[in-house]
């Protein structure tokens, strides 16, 4: 963990950017993306496809000891890898 990681800190601020969310939930920044395609998180706002995305701290210490949400996270990231994968081998055999 770096020095200046979120979990440091000794008040989380209100918004949490996606770098600290993917800290505070224990999935790497890539993966928050995935979990908003999923539908299991939600930014604040309605930001544009490109622009910085903020989550609620409240919720997002909420979700950090939701079982089963942290399960159905996980589960989608493990989807989405494998999906991947998947169209990964087929386009090597289609050449």
């Amino acid at each position: 963990m770096k020095e200046n990681s979120i979990l440091f800190v000794p008040r989380l601020p209100a918004r949490l950017n996606v770098q600290q969310v993917g800290e505070m939930l224990g999935f790497l920044s890539h993966e928050i993306t995935v979990l908003m395609n999923a539908g299991l998180l939600k930014p604040l706002g309605r930001p544009a496809a490109n622009g910085h995305k903020f989550f609620c701290a409240k919720q997002i210490l909420e979700l950090a000891e939701d079982r089963e949400w942290l399960d159905k996270a996980t589960r989608a990231i493990s989807k989405h890898w494998q999906q991947k994968n998947r169209k990964s081998e087929e386009g090597e055999l289609t050449i």
